[in-house]
């Protein structure tokens, strides 16, 4: 495969409104000028995965990614730290909303604020787009993820029994409802 860019629409530039933060204890913190972003290639797959395997119990396959990439209202954000992929989110463009479908960050780097940054950059989609809300599920058990969307403004709105069919647990649905430009 070459490193055709499965969704050309977005166009995502790293800002440098911060500056790369260092804590004595904690080690580095990522900021928005110290990653790159861009769409999701063919190319990046073997690397994505590598994070998605390390992610998650059940993983997508390469195949899956490949077919949600290439659905029409499908994006994707790549996150890169000197030319290292350091993690991702795959989200849906909807009539109004946006919908989160996966987000992950390569284990080295986590708790660094890079899934932070990944958020921050859909939500900047999701203003760009006039969206209104945006909405993601979560299993239930993963509460740091939880406590990550909570400080960005995401509430609960429900549970869904059984949502994830590898091991029949529960997700939480959450929403982040965006202020209307008036």
């Amino acid at each position: 495969m070459g490193s055709e860019v499965i969704d050309s629409e977005l166009k995502v530039k790293s800002g440098s409104e911060n500056k790369p933060q260092v804590d004595g204890v904690c080690g580095f913190f990522a900021s928005s000028e110290s990653v790159s972003f861009r769409p999701i290639t063919t190319a990046d797959l073997d690397e994505v995965m590598v994070i998605e395997r390390t992610s998650f119990r059940f993983p997508w396959s390469s195949g899956f990614f490949l077919q949600e990439l290439q659905v029409a209202c499908a994006r994707s954000i790549l996150a890169e730290i000197d030319g290292q992929i350091v993690g991702y989110v795959l989200f849906w463009l909807l009539p109004g909303a946006i919908d989160i479908h996966n987000i992950a960050v390569h284990v080295d780097y986590r708790r660094r604020g890079i899934a932070r940054l990944l958020l921050n950059k859909v939500l900047a989609e999701a203003r760009n787009q006039s969206a209104v809300r945006v909405m993601l599920e979560v299993r239930r058990s993963n509460w740091q993820a939880q406590k990550l969307y909570q400080s960005l403004g995401f509430f609960a709105t429900g549970v869904r029994k059984g949502y994830y069919s590898d091991d029949g647990e529960d997700a939480v649905a959450m929403t982040l409802d965006l202020p209307s430009e008036a």
